[in-house]
């Protein structure tokens, strides 16, 4: 492969549009742009939880086959006829989902995020995860999109749930959670 960015500005999107590819330009807040957006967005949350170290190898693995998977979740969109999310790759999240939680005692509580730094960030990733999805959906709705790209960033934000547990117990051996007894005034 060329170099396929030697130019980083080229002035196009200075009117408010951008390419979606094949010379279709399109408003920048285009559903499909949007999209693009969340998953760039989250990447860069799990580019931050992988620089960090620290973390076991496995869940370090996860994170950067996750990254890996955003950008064809992208290129599905972009390019309709390449398919690289399917139902295995959906699998093979929920068997890393299970083998975390595990190691985790029952939840009885909502979690409310903040025990350390490395769990907050994930709770982050997977809050932007579920907006990733909750925009992919949207898209859904206005053409045809790799269902399995779907199910891959629900299962993706259940993942960082359980990791954000994880490590939130690794340092801390709690969670902080809900305390819904309402406080009389």
């Amino acid at each position: 492969m060329g170099n396929r960015l030697t130019k980083i500005y080229t002035k196009k999107g200075d009117d408010g549009t951008t390419d979606l590819g094949g010379n279709q330009r399109v408003p920048k807040y285009d559903q499909q742009i949007e999209v693009y957006g969340c998953l760039d967005e989250l990447s860069a949350a799990i580019g931050i939880l992988v620089a960090e170290g620290d973390i076991s190898e496995n869940i370090q693995a996860f994170l950067c086959n996750a990254q890996q998977d955003l950008f064809n979740i992208a290129g599905e969109l972009s390019a309709p006829e390449f398919k690289s999310i399917d139902e295995e790759k959906v699998e093979e999240i929920e068997v890393f989902i299970e083998s975390i939680n595990s190691q985790l005692p029952p939840l009885k509580e909502f979690v409310v995020p903040g025990v350390n730094l490395q769990s907050s960030r994930t709770h982050l990733a997977r809050a932007i995860c579920r907006r990733a999805e909750r925009e992919l959906v949207k898209l859904a709705l206005e053409k045809e999109v790799n269902p399995n790209s779907l199910k891959y960033l629900n299962r993706l934000s259940d993942a960082f749930f359980v990791v954000a547990r994880k490590l939130a117990r690794d340092e801390n051996e709690n969670e902080v959670v809900w305390d819904h007894q309402r406080q009389e005034k």
